[in-house]
């Protein structure tokens, strides 16, 4: 089955207009999901949308409703909430231009995959792909989708485009008032080389495929077991205590040493396996020793 397009429109650059659709770029990871339950009667817990003094109410007969003093709603239907004229509901217009490093990471929400909704805007699709990647830039603009307008930007990917969401001003929280308590204080030199080394021992491509979510392996051997111990409580101890909190700059300094000679110990170790020469050179002399 073909994905379904999240959105389908146009993006707008001064009077050129290209066609295309956005696709979701990720998808929820393995997970365990459960379920509230009842202990006494094992039996799940349901949920019913009641009204007080009524009871439960029918899906249908449920609309949207703003409160504009206690308890009085504006009520509004679907249809007219579909209604509400917003031109980027249909046409992405590219604002402005940015260095992909101006945005900050925080502000990056959700990526989309950005493909032309035919042949015959993909010429134009193309254009603006390799003009962005030979200035390096990113595009900005706003997006209607799903019940609210989004601040989104626009960068080439392989063959296609990546849209990614991002969030307001106000929906990012100041990092001031988190890190005012660190103090501004210069790294003691020998520290910081010590981390640098550690760093580029450490330093290889990124392969996400590498990495898994073993918090759901672990949930799910304790569900295994917990099945054949029919019902036995099982808490299982901890590997390791946790380390302990500490300011001393002498651990610290004797921690880092040892996380970046941990690995030359087997490069030391591999002289070792140099005896062949040794023996050849052992050989070259005995012929020498024979000639004489």
């Amino acid at each position: 089955m073909a994905a379904r397009a999240y959105w389908q429109g146009q993006i707008r650059l001064a009077l050129v207009s290209i066609p295309v659709e956005i696709y979701a770029a990720t998808k929820s990871g393995a997970q365990i999901a459960f379920h509230q339950i009842h202990e006494p009667s094992g039996k799940r817990v349901r949920y019913e949308k009641t009204v007080p003094g009524l009871g439960p109410v029918k899906p249908e007969d449920i609309v949207k409703g703003f409160e504009v003093s206690k308890g009085d709603y504006v009520l509004l239907q679907p249809d007219e909430i579909e209604a509400v004229k917003l031109e980027s509901k249909k046409t992405l217009e590219l604002t402005q231009f940015v260095d992909a490093d101006e945005i900050d990471v925080l502000y990056y929400e959700r990526p989309y995959y950005v493909v032309p909704a035919d042949d015959l805007a993909e010429e134009a699709f193309v254009v603006l792909r390799e003009a962005l990647r030979r200035a390096r830039k990113v595009g900005l603009g706003q997006l209607a989708m799903r019940g609210r307008e989004y601040i989104v930007s626009l960068k080439p990917c392989g063959r296609g485009m990546v849209l990614e969401t991002l969030r307001y001003a106000d929906e990012v929280n100041k990092a001031q008032s988190y890190f005012r308590e660190i103090d501004d204080v210069k790294p003691d030199p020998e520290l910081l080389d010590l981390a640098e080394a550690l760093i580029e021992k450490k330093t290889a491509p990124f392969k996400p495929d590498s990495f898994h979510d073993r918090y759901v392996d672990a949930l799910e051997r304790l569900i295994d077991k917990k099945k054949k111990a029919k019902g036995r409580r099982i808490i299982e101890d901890e590997d390791e205590a946790p380390a302990k909190r500490s300011g001393n700059v002498i651990d610290l300094m004797a921690a880092l040493k040892k996380s970046v000679d941990s690995g030359a110990k087997g490069a030391a170790a591999k002289p070792a396996a140099k005896k062949p020469a040794a023996r050849r050179s052992s050989a070259t002399k005995a012929r020498a020793r024979k000639r004489a």
